[in-house]
This record gives structure tokens, C-alpha cells and sequence, in this order.
């Protein structure tokens, strides 16, 4: 099983797959096979994502950590979801797509040294 931290690590390096894929896709120029492609990877994240949620959100309860609030969290989740399939389509905007990432990737950070300056194993 997974430690927040771990999982925390884990999501980090999916918004970097996603910043990786969208040029890639747009490179490709061709439309990805929802069902072979997308929803295996979104399915798989999602989950990932949902478990990682409603952790931190105990988390967030129990430790009432300064610079970490619940309804950054929730903005992650929604954001992340979004982004995950959106990484697929070479049609994504760039512009907030790359925002939506740094957004997440910013929180995500923030929340891994929150975890890690308490030294413990989460």
C-alpha cells in the first residue's frame, strides 16, 4: 500500500506524462483511441487521484496543516480529471492546459513538503 507521500510523488509525475503528452499528441496528429488509450490511463488516475483526495482531506482534519486548504484540494481533483484525458487530444488549448498543470503541480508540491517536514510516513 501506498504512503501519501508516495501517492503524493505519484501525481506529480502524471502531470508531467500529461505536459509530455499534449505536444507529443499534436506532433502525432491523429485522434487517440478513446477506449484502448484514454479511459485505461484516465480510469487508473482517477482512482489514484480520488484515493489521494479523500486522504489528504483527513489529512487536512486531523493535522490542520497552515498553507493547505480543502477547497485547494478539491480544485485539484477537478482540475487534474480535466486534464488527464485532455493531454490526449492535439485540439487541447495550450494555454490553460499548461496552467491547470503548473496549478496542480504547484499544490501537489506544496502539499508533499507539508508531509514531508512532519518526518512522517503518511
Amino acid at each position: 500500500m501506498l504512503t501519501l507521500i508516495e501517492k503524493t510523488e505519484q501525481l506529480l509525475s502524471v502531470c508531467e506524462e500529461c505536459l509530455n503528452r499534449l505536444p507529443a499528441m499534436r506532433e502525432l496528429d491523429r485522434e487517440p483511441d478513446f477506449f484502448s488509450e484514454v479511459k485505461p490511463y484516465a480510469d487508473t488516475n482517477h482512482r489514484l487521484l480520488d484515493d489521494w483526495t479523500e486522504e489528504i482531506r483527513m489529512w487536512i482534519q486531523n493535522e490542520k496543516p497552515k498553507y493547505i486548504h480543502l477547497h485547494q484540494i478539491e480544485l485539484l481533483n477537478d482540475s487534474m480529471k480535466q486534464f488527464i484525458v485532455q493531454s490526449f487530444y492535439a485540439k487541447t488549448g495550450k494555454k490553460r492546459f499548461v496552467l491547470s498543470i503548473n496549478s496542480a503541480t504547484y499544490t501537489l508540491r506544496t502539499v508533499l513538503d507539508e508531509l514531508r517536514s512532519e518526518g512522517g510516513e503518511h
